[in-house]
């Protein structure tokens, strides 16, 4: 574990984990970050309708609005490492309550086995302890509940960017984005099922509009040739459910014991001393 934290240090280069989370959803508010937003909420618009239950948990506030509306789950917990603005304002309607809690990803607030959803909203990326995050998930959510994670794919054409910015500290090219293919394998061993996955956003990171309309092609291309190349992606698990498979007794017949007929003049003999003759 000590390997693992010291590799993830190495690529981690943000400031602390509060200024990371404010300099993030500045990113969000201007361009390619805004461009990302729009998958991002095409993408959950999709999916966090088809996922009920009783309580939602989001951890970690990129947008500056509320991003769990088509979700139809009642009540809804937004939580962070600070409050961001807006979280005043977040809509309280008769079918809807929204609640807002502080805390970090590493130690959830959280009872174990209460959550039906939880989402990580590009939250393991900004942190050197993605397993203990992991976890607490794992902790927290009910058998067969499910777990919707935004990540930042470090291959691709961001690649470029992230090798290029990410001494500058500035969040997203600063974290540790991490592989499909590794947080997949994370979550088996954690007993979750993959059921759904997407990468989105093909294009390089560009801020001008006019350069990334003429880039428009590389969505169509990339989400069918080139799913590698992709700026993020997204995973839907399921929790497994942990199941005791019962041992059924096997029943054999007891062999009785039979008594060879050359010996059966001498069973006198051959029981002396308490001993039996018996073949099995």
């Amino acid at each position: 574990m000590a390997i693992f934290r010291r590799r993830e240090l190495k690529w981690i280069n943000c400031g602390s984990a509060q200024s990371t989370r404010e300099q993030l959803r500045a990113w969000y508010q201007a361009n390619p970050g805004q461009w990302l937003e729009a998958e991002e909420r095409r993408l959950l618009s999709g999916i966090l309708p088809t996922l009920f239950g009783y309580h939602l948990l989001q951890v970690g506030v990129c947008y500056a609005d509320d991003c769990l509306i088509n979700s139809k789950i009642r009540h809804q917990i937004v939580m962070d490492i600070d409050k961001p603005p807006g979280m005043d304002t977040l809509r309280q309607t008769s079918l809807q309550r929204i609640q807002y809690l502080r805390g970090a990803p590493e130690h959830l607030p959280v009872a174990s086995d209460s959550l039906d959803v939880l989402l990580l909203s590009h939250t393991l990326e900004f942190t050197a302890s993605p397993h203990e995050i992991l976890r607490e998930v794992d902790r927290t959510l009910i058998p067969e509940g499910h777990v919707v994670i935004l990540g930042f794919n470090p291959w691709g054409w961001w690649m470029l960017w992230r090798l290029i910015l990410r001494w500058r500290g500035k969040p997203p090219w600063c974290g540790h984005f991490i592989r499909f293919s590794r947080l997949r394998d994370w979550l088996q061993l954690l007993g979750f099922d993959i059921v759904e996955a997407h990468g989105y956003f093909y294009r390089p990171p560009f801020a001008n509009k006019q350069l990334m309309d003429k880039l428009s092609f590389f969505e169509k291309m990339g989400s069918r040739w080139w799913t590698f190349f992709s700026g993020a992606y997204l995973i839907v698990a399921k929790k497994r459910v942990a199941t005791l498979t019962p041992i059924r007794p096997r029943w054999r017949p007891r062999r009785s014991r039979i008594v060879t007929p050359e010996l059966a003049g001498n069973s006198s003999a051959s029981t002396r001393g308490g001993k039996s003759i018996s073949e099995y």
